[in-house]
Formats: structure tokens, sequence, C-alpha cells
């Protein structure tokens, strides 16, 4: 997939959330329906088989429930995307990027290879199946740890036993840790900490700029990688440095793994730096970033894998970035500065093909039960927004989920393609009603998961616990939520410690069943937010579109303004 991926620590985030954002854009001419779904322990597979590579995996019989953003359509297995586990695991994939000739030569990707022949004759030859890829990953490995560290060596354990037919990164979080993995070769992979007080800026290109060896295969606190990459760097005479006397590096050593395993090619200047020079722009401003002395430029192969933002990170900030076109530079393709040939030059981050974006929040300061959001968008970015929905869920809104094959504007993600299509060619006469759209959707989805917080926390609704916004200084209740959100919390209240608690009267073996209401209490209460966040989202977007056909309608080449009335 040709993706943009944006990933922000802990410490440098406003709230202390952990953050990870992915487009998930198609390839060029191609268009993927997604869909919001939640997977039940029941619906997933024990016995996994790959519909692109045809491996086989028998998987543990212990699973956890998750919501995922897959393709809507089959044909190319599951491809969840980006997804947060009821265990607050989040895990977005892939990043497609890329690796040189040196490393595919030394470590193939594991193709499919079809068979060849019939049975029962002298010269046929079975099928053999390839390695896991993006189609796979997030479903192999998030229903099945419980931290993101857990997370990268069980995806490491995969890749080194099933190998990859393709280059990618993958993140995965937790509360407190985000993780970057990319993947070198058919069976090699690498995996660094992003700094809790960094962010990191990845477009399709192999990101990772430092790699501590002593680390990885020490104390593994900020990085990780598979066991023998020592001796593959060494055996296939991978590392470029002058120093290094073509003997390799040592496990005592750091090295940049841009320089032994990645490309720097025209196609990277044109389609992937200038987006990471974008990011970084915009989260650093003071810097110099735009004249001829600048020390980094759209087409500099140094731009930093992380940075420590100037300002602490907002859900907005990473909403614009995602949807970014290189508004104020020369090279947007929206703007009036520069020439025709500059805002044609680069590849824009908010791009035509984006199949759906989604923001992993994990909060520190609010129980497990409600602790993750998945702020979600479908299609093209600068005409869309993002909302934000509770992942602890057995169900999702149908105007989220049931994406189908067919053009619908009971679909969001029809009605945001529809949207983007009719805006486009008008972007300025638009742009108003989009910029309120997205404020209202925006501003109405940081509200409502306020309140329904604050109702999950016992009501207090004040002090830090509550969380910034959770209402005007007073009191918030359930019964505050039922009224302003028409959820209905009659079998839900909080314990001492912040957890749910059912009311509905316990059977005769509480210890059996206690658990079990609980958990359904809670989810139906989530479930019910998630379904009245999703109406606000349908009738705000349904106003969007009346108000972008009009001005669009009366924008058409054959328009005139002589009328017989």
């Amino acid at each position: 997939m040709s993706c943009t991926t944006l990933l922000v620590g802990k410490s440098a985030t406003i709230d202390g959330s952990t953050m990870i954002a992915r487009n998930d854009d198609s390839g060029s001419g191609r268009y993927d329906p997604k869909r919001f779904i939640a997977v039940n322990p029941a619906d997933q597979p024990r016995h996994y088989c790959s519909e692109l590579s045809h491996v086989s995996i028998e998987l543990p019989d212990d699973p956890c429930h998750y919501s995922i953003v897959p393709n809507a359509l089959p044909g190319r297995g599951i491809l969840a995307e980006c997804g947060i586990s009821e265990r607050n695991i989040a895990m977005s994939a892939t990043e497609t990027i890329a690796v040189n000739e040196r490393v595919l030569g030394a470590d193939p990707m594991v193709e499919l290879q079809a068979a060849q022949g019939e049975p029962g004759d002298d010269d046929y030859r079975p099928e053999v199946p390839g390695g896991i890829g993006e189609e796979d990953f997030i479903t192999l490995v998030l229903p099945y740890v419980r931290s993101a560290r857990e997370g990268v060596r069980r995806l490491g354990e995969l890749l080194e036993r099933f190998g990859t037919y393709e280059a990618n990164g993958i993140a995965i979080s937790d509360v407190d840790e985000i993780w970057y993995v990319e993947t070198i070769g058919g069976h090699h992979w690498i995996a660094r900490r992003v700094p809790d007080d960094c962010y990191a800026a990845i477009p399709n290109q192999l990101g990772l700029d430092g790699f501590d060896l002593e680390d990885a295969f020490g104390d593994a606190r900020n990085h990780m990688c598979s066991a023998d990459l020592v001796e593959f760097i060494r055996d296939n005479h991978l590392d470029r440095g002058m120093g290094s006397g073509g003997s390799g590096v040592r496990f005592a050593e750091k090295f940049n793994p841009r320089t032994l395993f990645g490309t720097r090619t025209t196609k990277d200047h044109i389609y992937n730096t200038p987006r990471a020079w974008y990011m970084e722009r915009y989260l650093n401003p003071s810097e110099d970033w735009d004249s001829p002395a600048a020390r980094y430029t759209p087409i500099s192969d140094d731009i930093p894998w992380c940075r420590r933002p100037e300002n602490r990170v907002t859900v907005e900030d990473v909403a614009f970035l995602m949807a970014s076109h290189f508004e104020d530079t020369p090279y947007d393709p929206y703007g009036t500065r520069g020439t025709d040939e500059t805002r044609h030059r680069y590849r824009p981050i908010g791009i035509n093909r984006t199949g759906q974006m989604g923001l992993l929040q994990i909060r520190p300061h609010e129980p497990e039960v409600n602790r993750s959001v998945m702020w979600l968008q479908y299609g093209s970015g600068p005409f869309t927004t993002l909302t934000p929905f509770y992942t602890n869920v057995r169900d999702t809104p149908a105007y989220l989920r049931d994406t189908g094959a067919e053009v619908s504007t009971d679909s969001f993600y029809w009605t945001s393609r529809i949207i983007a299509a009719l805006a486009d060619p008008h972007y300025v006469s638009n742009s108003n009603a989009i910029e309120h759209y997205r404020e209202n959707v925006m501003s109405h989805g940081h509200a409502h998961i306020a309140r329904v917080d604050a109702a999950l926390r016992g009501a207090t609704g004040a002090g830090a616990s509550a969380g910034a916004g959770a209402g005007a200084g007073h009191a918030v209740s359930c019964a505050d939520i039922e009224d302003v959100e028409g959820i209905k919390h009659s079998g839900v209240r909080m314990d001492e410690t912040g957890g749910a608690v059912s009311d509905v009267e316990s059977p005769a073996n509480p210890a059996d069943s206690a658990g079990s209401a609980d958990a359904d209490a809670t989810c139906d209460a989530l479930e019910q937010a998630n379904q009245r966040m999703a109406d606000y989202l349908r009738a705000q977007t349904q106003e969007l579109l009346g108000k972008v056909l009009y001005t669009s309608s009366n924008l058409m080449r054959n328009a005139f303004a002589m009328s017989d009335r």
C-alpha cells in the first residue's frame, strides 16, 4: 500500500497518550472500500490460511476480541490495516517500504510459487506457499499479545519462520510504548522504540536511521532485531561504512539501516522524502525549511526518522498532517503559489486514493475498559473528517461497518468518496463548508468522548483524572449522557477502583458470571456511545453532501445565468 505513517510518543502528545496514525492508500488507479468491524474470539480463525500467499498457520486458542478496519470487498484477504484489542494494544500495518537489491539477493522474498504441470506427471511440481504480508500481520499478532514489546517479538518470530513476500513497516503500541518494525528481505527484521518525547514521520521508505546492536542483543530497551542480523550483514557484505574495512558491523556498534538496507532513488525524491519534509516542517516550524540554506529540503535523503516536536502534538495536528497537500508552499496542488509544475511536483500526503486513516489513541488517564479510541476517517483526507469511536466493543455502527460494492449514501465510505469527487474541481469554493464540517464533527467528538468517559469514571467530571473538557465545571453523570447522547446506562456503574460494574442481579455463583456481566454491560454502553457518534457523523456528512452538490452544480461548465424566471 502507498501509505504515510505518523507515530507520536506519550511525552510528545498533549494528554500523555500514545498515538499511531497511518493513511491506508491504495495503488494508483485503485480504490479499496473499507469497513469498521469488531472481531469476537469465536470469529477468530484457529487455522489461518492466507488468501494471497496460501500459507497456512495454526493459531493459539486464546484470542481476545479486537476492532479493525479491513477491506470491505473480497479477493485480497482480510487486510485488517489497523486495529486495537481489548487489551489496549494497537497495531497499524503496513507502511510499504523498499530494500535494496543487495538485501534482496542475500535474503529473497518468499513468494507464492504456483503449481506446475498436472498431479501424477513426471514433471509435476506442487504449489509452494509464500510468506506472510500486509494481509496477515494484524490477524496473526494483535489478538494474542499483551504489550507492544510482545507484539514485536511475536511478529519477528513469524517473519523468521514463514518469511514475507514484501517489504513493510509495522507500528505496534500500548499505553506506554510505540515500536516500529521494518522487514529486511525475506526473513530479517529490525525494530526501534519511538522515544517518548518524539514523533516519527514515515513515508513509503525504509526509515530507521540509527540502530544500536548492543542494546538489541542486550537489554532490548529501545531496539530489537532478528537473531542473526550481525551475521547476515557480515556474511553478505552489507555494511557500507568506510571504517568497517569490509568486516561488517559488530555487536557493540551502531549503524544506519537506511545506508545498509534502504534505497536512494529519484523516485524517492518525488514520492517519499517530500512527505517527511512537510511533516517535520509543520511540527518544528521555527527552523529554516524553505530558504536556499535550509538544512533539509524536500529531496533530502537524511531527514531524521524521529524528532522532538516544538509543541505537544494534538489529534488536530495529526488530522491536518495526514490530510495535508503541502499547504503554504509552492507544491500545493490546490494553491496559487509557485507554478503549475511545482504544484504537481511531489506526491501529497492527503491523496485521492486513501481508503481510510486510523489514529489509534491509547490514553493512560482512563480505565482499561474505555482506554482506547480509534479516530477514523474514510476517503480522501482533504474532504473528510476524523471521528472518535471506542474499540472495546462487540459490534460497530452500520454506517461504518456495512460498506458494500454498490455506491450508496447509506455508507460513510461511499458518501465521503462522492463528496471528494464533487468538491475537488472546486476546492476553494467548497473549502469553507468542508472546514466547518470537520470542525463540527471533531469538536462534537471530543465533547462526546469526554462525557462518556466521565460517566464511566463515576460521574464526578472533575479533577485531572476526569480528563480535559469533561464538562463545564460541574459533575457529569450517567443521566447527563442519557440526556445529551441518548445512551441507556441503567446496567452500568463504576466501582471505587474505576472498573465497570453491572447493576444486574448476579446469579448464584458470582465468581463465574460477574466478570462476564460487567464486560457485557460496559460493551453495551460503549456500543451505544459509538452509535450516537455515528448518527451525528451521518447527519453532518449528509448536510455537507448537499452543500457541496449545490456549490459544484452552480459551477458546472454548462451553467448559464439567464433563466425564464
